[in-house]
């Protein structure tokens, strides 16, 4: 199975170096930079389950893909998504799946009206890692989890709960890397929970710019119980209710004395960066819009977050 791995960064490079490190076909698409990095120093790995340097891995660039690809695994920002997918775009066949990791579900759409349905699988990642400036990638916890999935059961949307071949072999691949993997028959209803997930603490540590910890000791545990509460609201309106497991995981994590968890939204403002509040929290409020229930702390944490980037923006154009 031929592999094209989209960017080699925390993510992408850490899931993509496993499976090449397992003897997969993998390529990464990369830009200039990284493409140098990495015939010079090669993939680096250094990880909670173990390291690994894998030298002068295969890579290509925007421009210069010359067949189509088995599986295209996508890892990168929300807010770079538009130009990923006209990197890739030369390496979709009929016959191709696209995996994308992103958080939410707004790449979904995006994706499948430029490929088709069909192309689009469901899929989601659970690992901290972050990329050096050398190059080298760090796993920072020994959470390595990649699943994925068909969005509707099966290829042509029947729901006998039979998997379909590519899903299956697809899964073979991935089981093949040093992580953990697996297939899911309920994806679609994993992302909305991972992505409620996701929501409640960029929300709550982006708006009171600060760690679970500090929170909590500040008395707004509260106020992490009902921006769970608001986001869950809105997955279930849209049929995608969480688990109690899912209710109980979030809860706990954001209000959990002296933790030190922020999030990578959190990071991002922090340090004056572009962060993904739209494709996270705004499209989750979209989906979520009710006269009767205003959502009103994820509103504000939304509002938070979108003047930071006017003001980021009007930086750059003072610049």
């Amino acid at each position: 199975m031929r592999i094209l791995v989209v960017g080699a960064g925390g993510t992408g490079g850490y899931f993509g170096g496993r499976l090449l490190e397992a003897g997969r076909d993998v390529t990464f698409l990369v830009r200039p930079r990284r493409a140098a990095q990495l015939a010079e120093r090669g993939l680096v790995i250094v990880g909670a389950t173990g390291d690994a340097h894998i030298p002068a891995p295969r890579t290509v660039q925007a421009g210069a893909i010359d067949g189509h690809y088995d599986l295209v695994l996508l890892s990168c920002k929300a807010y770079d998504l538009d130009d990923a997918i006209e990197s890739f775009a030369p390496a979709v066949g009929p016959h191709t799946a696209i995996l994308p990791l992103l958080n939410g579900m707004r790449h979904v759409d995006v994706l499948e009206a430029r490929f088709g349905r069909d192309a689009v699988l469901g899929g989601l990642c659970m690992i901290i890692g972050t990329l050096d400036d050398d190059g080298t990638i760090r796993q920072l916890t020994p959470m390595h989890t990649l699943v994925a999935g068909e969005r509707d059961g099966t290829r042509d949307g029947t729901r006998d709960g039979t998997r379909t071949p590519r899903i299956e072999a697809i899964g073979r691949e991935l089981a093949a890397g040093r992580f953990d993997s697996r297939i899911s028959d309920a994806i679609v209803q994993e992302m909305w929970e991972k992505w409620v997930f996701i929501a409640t603490g960029a929300a709550l540590t982006c708006l009171m710019r600060a760690t679970v910890g500090d929170i909590v000791a500040a008395g707004g545990a509260s106020v992490a119980h009902a921006l769970f509460e608001e986001c869950a609201a809105i997955a279930a309106r849209a049929g995608h209710a969480p688990s109690e497991a899912t209710r109980a995981r979030t809860r706990a994590t954001y209000t959990e004395p002296g933790s030190p968890l922020t999030t990578s939204m959190s990071r991002d403002l922090a340090r004056g960066g572009r962060t993904e509040g739209e494709h996270l929290l705004g499209d989750l409020l979209r989906r979520g819009a009710h006269p009767d229930r205003p959502d009103a702390i994820l509103r504000l944490a939304y509002l938070h977050v979108a003047t930071h980037e006017v003001q980021r923006l009007a930086g750059l154009a003072g610049a």
